[in-house]
């Protein structure tokens, strides 16, 4: 570890200048021998150096996305030309080359601040040896030794014999249990990073190798944390551990206002952005405006929950348009009455006639013995005609012949069902 912190001695000065500089300030409040003066300063450097990478950061994320996006044309390109390693080589790169996607901006942050971490390290393990480094002269490299977070000295480590670490008025177990503790918040937060990637802004949609290494370096970096956190001093414990910390609020901002499209954290956002833009009718901010106007973009290539957001805002009687302003549909907006309360839009259905039996359209037919009276016709008849029907029936039960009706004379009896009221032509008598 020496070694590699040597090869970055040429960063160890602005480093070392920088946190004398928030020594210098936080010592005036805490006093300049203190824990909280050292720690505090560290916890500086980190903030201010992250600050610095979010442009770096922002090109992970659309590098990232890139590559979940192209791992379909990845995987066909694998299988088309799996006994060819060299062509398949020259196929990616001409993906890359067209897409405009770098593999290694994913890497990027963490390579940034590689030499930060590097020369951090050299100066605290100059204060545990007792040399000065960079911009700390003797007096500041006293006040470091004499410094302690929680009982532990700044440049012990875990590892470190009882003689080194009562040369620095601590004891064994103090920085032991600190260390331990240090180590174990910081393999957690990043295992909580890691998951929170995988199981929020992934796109759900797509199953690819990619989502395959990401679970796997889940569980790979927490144990490479807490291999090589036990030789790390306890300076620098604090300076991994602030930016593991500043790493997962970066990313749950994230993963909360731009998440990956298809992924569960897009499904919860979508939810509220509905919420919002109904409750107030408009999108608010530029980044609703934005995510809008990529959703309208899109078209018929919106992925689920992307429709569903469409169809509720068109149920709302609301209409996003491609600039990603919301406004208010013209066609719900007629169905409203003056009050704003919203009119039916459908108009209702016809009521269709009752559905006879068989038995009751047989006995409807001319001739029949029995008459059934429907819901859609009535008799409008006389008395008498029901009277004069008796006779008609009793001789037809004797056996003798109905006499023939003259024309235009008698009454009719009533109408039988399915029949037109009114008068109507009479029937020809029968021939037997």
């Amino acid at each position: 570890m020496d070694t590699i912190a040597s090869l970055f001695s040429f960063i160890t000065w602005p480093v070392s200048w920088v946190i004398v500089q928030f020594h210098t300030v936080y010592g005036a409040i805490f006093g300049p021998d203190t824990g909280w003066a050292w720690g505090l300063s560290i916890v500086s450097l980190v903030v201010l150096i992250r600050i610095c990478l979010i442009p770096l950061f922002v090109k992970q994320i659309k590098a990232t996305r890139g590559m979940q996006t192209l791992q379909p044309e990845m995987k066909k390109i694998q299988e088309r030309y799996k006994n060819d390693k060299q062509r398949q080589s020259e196929e990616m790169m001409k993906l890359y080359k067209e897409t405009g996607t770098n593999p290694l901006s994913s890497c990027l942050p963490i390579l940034a601040q590689s030499p930060f971490f590097f020369a951090l390290y050299h100066v605290l393990n100059g204060i545990a040896s007792g040399d000065t480094v960079g911009a700390v002269n003797q007096k500041l490299l006293e006040s470091a030794q004499q410094a302690h977070i929680f009982g532990a000295p700044l440049a012990s480590k875990f590892f470190s014999s009882e003689s080194e670490v009562a040369a620095l008025n601590a004891s064994l177990t103090d920085v032991r249990v600190v260390t331990a503790i240090m180590i174990v918040l910081m393999s957690a937060s990043q295992f909580f990073t890691q998951r929170q990637l995988m199981t929020k802004n992934v796109d759900t949609t797509v199953k690819t190798p990619f989502m395959q290494q990401q679970k796997m370096l889940m569980y790979v970096f927490p144990v490479m944390f807490a291999v090589f956190g036990v030789n790390f001093p306890v300076g620098v414990l604090v300076y991994w551990l602030t930016t593991n910390v500043w790493t997962m609020g970066q990313q749950m901002y994230v993963i909360r206002n731009n998440p990956t499209p298809g992924s569960k954290a897009q499904a919860s956002y979508l939810e509220r952005l509905h919420k919002s833009v109904t409750e107030h009718g408009k999108t608010r901010g530029r980044g609703e405006r934005a995510i809008v106007k990529a959703i309208v973009a899109k078209g018929r290539d919106r992925n689920e929950f992307e429709r569903k957001f469409i169809n509720g805002l068109n149920k709302a009687g609301l209409a996003a348009q491609p600039d990603g302003n919301v406004l208010k549909n013209e066609v719900s907006a007629a169905a409203q009455s003056e009050d704003g309360t919203p009119l039916a839009t459908a108009t209702p259905k016809r009521q269709q006639p009752k559905r006879q039996s068989k038995s009751q359209r047989h006995s409807a037919k001319p001739g029949g013995e029995a008459e059934a009276k429907t819901s859609l016709t009535k008799s409008d008849e006389p008395d008498d005609g029901k009277q004069a029907a008796k006779p008609a029936d009793a001789a037809k039960k004797s056996g003798q012949q109905k006499p023939a009706q003259q024309k235009g004379g008698g009454t009719r009896s009533k109408a039988q069902s399915g029949q037109r009221k009114g008068p109507q032509r009479p029937k020809s008598p029968s021939k037997k």
